[in-house]
């Protein structure tokens, strides 16, 4: 892992800090739209810092996680229920953010809001150990 690998990894991991703090604010504030879409993209922060230690990125949203599933969740490092999590954050803040007269509720917000506290622990954790070399981070495959 190359010393800018290293920085960009911790710049994605503040952003996902400076993402997940405003996303308990509003949903204290009953702003559960706002909410839910921070929480999404603390995951989706989290999971490009992880992708930052193997050189690996995408355009799109689907394509990140795609790399979280094949990379880190296929291959061990994650139990699957935290490729369920970015799953379904995707999609409630894809219905959220773009089907008209949705309306969260606090416990729609709240649910997401939990499980990016959750994620984004277990990335930081697994981060560190990935970045000490106490855990081997995985190889990349240019294959399919």
């Amino acid at each position: 892992m190359t010393d800018y690998a290293r920085d960009l990894s911790a710049h994605r991991l503040k952003k996902t800090k400076d993402v997940l703090r405003p996303a308990g604010l509003l949903l204290k504030n009953a702003e559960y739209d706002g909410s839910i879409n921070r929480s999404y993209y603390a995951i989706f922060n989290s999971i490009r810092a992880l992708l930052a230690l193997i050189g690996v990125d995408s355009q799109k949203h689907s394509g990140v996680i795609s790399y979280f599933d094949r990379y880190f969740v296929k291959a061990g490092y994650f139990d699957k229920q935290f490729s369920k999590i970015a799953h379904s954050a995707f999609d409630v803040r894809q219905v959220c953010d773009y089907q008209d007269f949705q309306m969260p509720t606090y416990e729609q917000a709240k649910e997401q809001y939990d499980d990016a506290e959750r994620f984004v622990r277990e990335i930081e954790q697994k981060r560190e150990l990935f970045v000490h070399g106490d855990l081997s981070l995985p190889t990349v495959s240019l294959e399919g």
